[in-house]
């Protein structure tokens, strides 16, 4: 049993009957002690007063006239949106279900996009527990973490977005790099490891400094390994079976179903099957298509049980891949439930 991404959460929450990711005082701690909520030096009284009494009892509720009280207008607005997700998970009862109401109806629509990353950070955790391949829990990334395509000898390769800007800044020599970049010094080239199916164990021990680079090539492992990610990412909340498989295009005459999973990739797919016409400046930043097929057909929409879902997955014009994964939660043709 490997432990990893303990900067989820993970080990602060607990499972409920369902298998789902149960609320914990501690994991609400947790969201207390972010740097936006926790006291600082200069905070007022009323703030600290504020912040110890949640600390002890993180569930307790807090009105408008209490926030209002805080003489620090930001700290105001910081304890806003904190409580407010803090309120949303509470209503929903578990993390999953948390995410899911923020694309299923009003209650989740002013979560911000970080905390809806890191729901899906803790929830691929929760999936992913018990794991030995590392190719698969790299390629989990994609779902919670930017990515900054580049190609190299005909590979597609991924690379986190945000450490890459550090090592561009950097040199990898964090402080320091930023000082002797500063000063127009040259820097060391520092190349990130590509992770495949030749080295999977490259990845732990590392698994929480994102940097790692996951070959996305077709028939690769990285793909692959993404494949079974989604899967899993659709078992655990639909409580369906798919099969996941990528495809060098759309050959079907009886295209009927289509889900982009990023905001380029629906797009494209949109266009594709309308009938537009999609210019090759497009075409090079589509990454993958992919074919999902429902292991039971009864499942779907009766007017096209059978038929299988086509998939896609794009980088912008910015080389950026910045996946949805909450598009094959709310967007499949599963049949309305009896």
């Amino acid at each position: 049993m490997r432990d990893f991404w303990h900067d989820s959460g993970y080990h602060l929450l607990t499972a409920t009957a369902e298998g789902r990711l149960g609320l914990t005082d501690d994991f609400l701690r947790a969201y207390l002690m972010r740097p936006e909520i926790r006291p600082v030096e200069d905070s007022c009284a009323t703030e600290r007063s504020l912040h110890e009494s949640l600390m002890a009892a993180p569930r307790r509720s807090v009105g408008e006239p209490e926030i209002a009280q805080l003489r620090d207008p930001d700290a105001q607005d910081n304890y806003r949106v904190v409580l407010g997700f803090r309120d949303h998970l509470l209503d929903a009862g578990d993390i999953e279900s948390g995410y899911l109401a923020c694309f299923t109806g009003p209650a989740g629509a002013g979560v911000p996009p970080l905390f809806l990353d890191q729901m899906a950070h803790v929830i691929l955790r929760h999936i992913l527990d018990g794991t030995g391949d590392g190719l698969r829990a790299r390629a989990a990334e994609l779902l919670f973490r930017e990515q900054r395509i580049t190609t190299q000898d005909g590979n597609i390769l991924s690379a986190d977005a945000e450490t890459v800007e550090m090592y561009a800044a950097t040199g990898g020599f964090g402080a320091l790099g930023q000082l002797i970049s500063e000063a127009q010094t040259p820097l060391r080239s520092v190349e990130l490891e590509v992770l495949d199916e030749r080295n999977p164990d490259l990845y732990w021990g590392r698994d929480q400094a994102y940097d790692t680079v996951l070959n996305l090539s077709f028939t690769g492992g990285g793909l692959d390994a993404l494949c079974r990610v989604l899967e899993a990412w659709v078992r655990h909340f639909l409580a369906v079976e798919v099969s996941i498989q990528p495809v060098q295009q759309i050959r079907d005459e009886r295209w009927v179903w289509h889900v982009g999973l990023d905001a380029e990739g629906s797009a494209l797919l949109n266009d594709l099957y309308t009938g537009e016409e999609v210019d090759e400046a497009r075409m090079t930043r589509l990454l993958s298509l992919f074919r999902l097929e429902f292991r039971d057909s009864r499942v779907m929409r009766p007017d096209i049980a059978g038929r299988p879902v086509y998939l896609a997955m794009a980088m912008g014009e910015d080389s950026r891949l910045r996946l949805k994964p909450q598009n094959l939660l709310v967007n499949l043709p599963l049949a309305e439930p009896a």
